[in-house]
């Protein structure tokens, strides 16, 4: 994120409607990532937990916009209190910023950078639904949303972004949310699933994706709108750096892609296509807080590591027991270390600041601030979410009853089912008896006879 500029009076710089048009464009390609996450996660689960998924997504839309208006962006980008949280009583509500009124340094109002960081918000506490799929009541999901908002995000988005917030003060280079979005995201995910526990079948019945063709299209969508959520967040194009952004992100996320297909051939003897899929996310990912700060050949070293650690992730949950249904953990959490930690070896110094990584001379420090900034966001997200998950689960229960979680959570939660194949319309599907392929080719030898009969008929009574 672009750091908040001070300026005198004399030097304060004027509204650009040029990179206003452009911050609006990146907020709505911000947005749609949410629709695209909800169709990546939505065909990655069984078919009867289709619509909870994408639901899981779009709730985030509805609620985290309400809070983020009445005080979450007070909360993250307020007047910084000790370092910790903000708070400016005019950003409540929106009711004291003017529709001309700048960020401060920038050239764009405060309300196009506001709705630009709620897009953010909204998409981060959806990224955590991937690892709790099939088995998490609706309306526990959506109060852990106001939970956790309130708690986990717009606190730590203080930290990582908020002016006098204590990483931005150390230095923790986050150009796009390594930290306070993924890395937040994929702890969130794992202190969840150790409170809530596995699936109905894990580790014995088959899981796999019901439809890869809407995996393919989500992470598509993804890929397409994290331009905006990348390149957009040095907040104008005035020096290079958005440019520099936007390369890097389309060039980590080709090299993770095919880093991850690599392995995957050499691992399991294939290239899939949900690996495809998941590779280009985990560069994504990676390159999110990064991109800012490395070259385009530093660009390619981070998506190929990214590549093959997320890779590997995945499959630490077969082996440490825990279910982390779409891998969060591995691609969320795992890319986002793995992103945020290679800015202090491959930091180029001529990107989005002077900070020189090890490899480029600048010694070890931006590395220890880096794993500063990763491992107290990864605590602090990790054991706040676990707790809230154990309160609700404690008081109005996290999960749907196991006879609902094995027929299907569409049904119980939603009262529908994803896919119509009695073409009577919507609603829950009923048993519909198939005659067998015998019974119909019987019936068709008996209709040819009957025909013949009749012609033989016609002729005799000619």
């Amino acid at each position: 994120m672009a750091p908040a500029a001070i300026t005198l009076a004399a030097d304060a710089p004027k509204l650009s409607s040029a990179d206003t048009g452009f911050m609006l464009i990146c907020s709505a390609l911000v947005m749609l990532m949410t629709p695209g996450l909800a169709f990546f996660y939505g065909g990655m689960v069984r078919v009867k937990s289709t619509l909870n998924m994408l639901m899981m997504s779009f709730i985030s839309l509805g609620v985290v916009t309400l809070l983020w208006m009445l005080y979450g962006f007070s909360m993250a980008f307020g007047a910084d209190r000790g370092s910790l949280i903000g708070w400016t009583s005019d950003f409540v509500g929106f009711s004291g910023i003017g529709k001309a009124e700048l960020w401060p340094g920038h050239t764009i109002p405060v309300l196009v950078f506001a709705v630009f960081q709620l897009m953010f918000a909204i998409i981060t506490p959806a990224l955590i639904s991937g690892a709790l799929a099939d088995r998490v009541k609706f309306t526990a999901w959506a109060l852990f949303l106001v939970l956790w908002a309130t708690v986990v995000y717009f606190p730590v988005a203080h930290w990582v972004w908020g002016t006098g917030g204590w990483a931005y003060q150390l230095g923790v280079i986050d150009f796009a949310g390594g930290t306070a979005v993924h890395i937040n995201a994929g702890a969130a995910a794992l202190g969840v699933i150790l409170v809530i526990g596995k699936r109905v079948g894990f580790k014995k019945d088959p899981m796999r994706p019901h439809s890869l063709p809407l995996v393919m299209l989500g992470a598509g969508l993804l890929w397409f709108g994290w331009f905006g959520f990348n390149a957009g967040s040095w907040l104008g194009n005035g020096d290079g750096v958005g440019p520099l952004m936007f390369v890097n992100t389309q060039v980590a996320t080709a090299t993770a892609m095919l880093a991850w297909l690599a392995y995957e051939k050499l691992r399991h003897g294939a290239f899939t296509t949900l690996g495809a899929a998941s590779g280009a996310v985990a560069g994504l990912v990676a390159i999110t807080p990064s991109g800012g700060a490395v070259s385009p050949l530093g660009a390619i070293a981070v998506g190929a590591v990214a590549g093959v650690v997320c890779a590997m992730a995945v499959g630490l949950k077969y082996r440490f027991g825990y279910d982390d249904s779409l891998d969060v953990v591995g691609v969320h959490m795992a890319g986002g270390v793995t992103g945020s930690l290679l800015i202090g070896l491959f930091a180029s110094g001529k990107g989005q600041s002077a900070v020189k990584g090890l490899f480029y001379g600048g010694g070890p420090d931006q590395l220890w601030k880096q794993c500063a900034g990763v491992f107290a966001v990864l605590a602090y997200s990790l054991l706040a979410s676990a707790v809230l998950a154990f309160l609700l689960d404690r008081t109005i229960g996290m999960r749907v009853p196991e006879e609902e979680e094995v027929s299907g959570i569409d049904q119980s939660q939603h009262a529908e089912t994803a896919y119509d194949f009695t073409g009577a319309g919507g609603g829950v599907v009923t048993a519909v008896t198939v005659p067998s392929l015998a019974a119909v080719q019987g019936k068709a030898v008996q209709g040819m006879a009957t025909q013949s009969k009749a012609k033989q008929s016609k002729k005799v009574d000619a």
